[in-house]
């Protein structure tokens, strides 16, 4: 294994928003780069290549194939359809399923013995499914889970309070889509609970309902706006690749497995606090969830199920 060694597989605007990041940003030794549509994959190494006189470090960058994935450290897995207009969210799970599915099979194929990072939409389903099909251990196995939300959570309440957004430590939990939750009982500014701090400048509570729902609504503004969402999710990635990286024991909510029993749950993966290192997830920060809360989670939980049991776990076996 190589350390430093990435894989992009899929170089559409989310997986080069991320390769864009790591180029300005260093710390990757090699970058690989790949997709069904090889000369795209060829101009994009081009194209980064030619930024690298100004780029912080050397890097090597190339348009490669699967059998790259060997030595690699790191997957990252951007590939999969958008959902298009009038698509539900099931019909994209299958379609997508069956794509990571072949992605996973050809990664595996390699030799790869890595850790695997999934972007691709719905992000929990997929990250099951790239679990299932790799058969890797389950904590090296990681969706980006809420590591998105919770940045755009924390951007809103800084702007809110006139606070800088890393002082702010609150996280969203649950699903990645219209089902996550802010266990705001956990929610800090600097070591001060947010309920406090809101009581204290006599601000309306309702106005955390409307901070969580701005993060909610966000990716459908930007999407009818400029059509998609990629800068974003393009620097979660690269922060969570870093936290992997470098062995920082970081907490990041991400799509993670939860076992025996975890919040009540079970053979699911949901987006959740954990330790990030090297191994990927080291463990769950299990928090203790009041009853509202863990009716939240639980909710998110038995969509993603019920998504999974209609029709993706006949498509991992088939």
């Amino acid at each position: 294994m190589k350390k430093g060694k990435i894989v992009l597989v899929g170089t559409g605007f989310v997986g080069m928003s991320m390769a864009y990041s790591m180029l300005n940003r260093g710390g990757i030794n090699e970058l690989v780069l790949i997709d069904i549509d090889k000369n795209k994959t060829i101009g994009e190494e081009m194209d980064l290549s030619h930024g690298l006189p100004y780029a912080p470090q050397k890097m090597l960058i190339k348009a490669g194939d699967y059998s790259d994935c060997k030595d690699a450290q790191i997957v990252v897995i951007t590939a999969g359809i958008a959902q298009k207009p009038g698509q539900t969210r099931l019909e994209l799970a299958e379609v997508n399923t069956k794509i990571m599915k072949q992605i996973t099979q050809s990664i595996m194929a390699s030799g790869f013995d890595g850790i695997i990072v999934v972007a691709s939409n719905p992000v929990d389903l997929m990250t099951y499914v790239v679990a299932e099909v790799s058969g890797l251990p389950k904590n090296r196995v990681i969706g980006s889970g809420t590591v998105l939300d919770t940045a755009r959570l924390r951007y809103l309440m800084a702007d809110y309070l006139k606070v800088s957004s890393k002082n702010i430590h609150a996280y969203i939990m649950g699903e990645h889509g219209d089902s996550s939750f802010v266990p705001w009982e956990h929610a800090y500014v600097g070591c001060k609970k947010i309920k406090d701090i809101m009581k204290d400048n006599e601000h309306p509570m309702e106005d955390l309902k409307k901070i969580h729902k701005g993060v909610v609504d966000a990716a459908y503004e930007i999407i009818e706006k400029k059509k998609a969402t990629y800068y974003g999710i393009g620097m979660a990635l690269n922060r969570l690749v870093r936290a992997i990286l470098d062995g920082e024991n970081s907490i990041l909510t991400v799509s993670t497995y939860l076992k025996d029993g975890q919040y009540g749950q079970d053979n699911i993966y949901i987006g959740v606090p954990a330790i990030i290192n090297s191994d990927g997830v080291r463990e769950l920060l299990e928090l203790d969830l009041n009853e509202e809360e863990q009716a939240k989670l639980d909710n998110s939980c038995k969509l993603i199920k019920e998504m999974r049991e209609k029709s993706i776990d006949s498509i991992i076996k088939e």
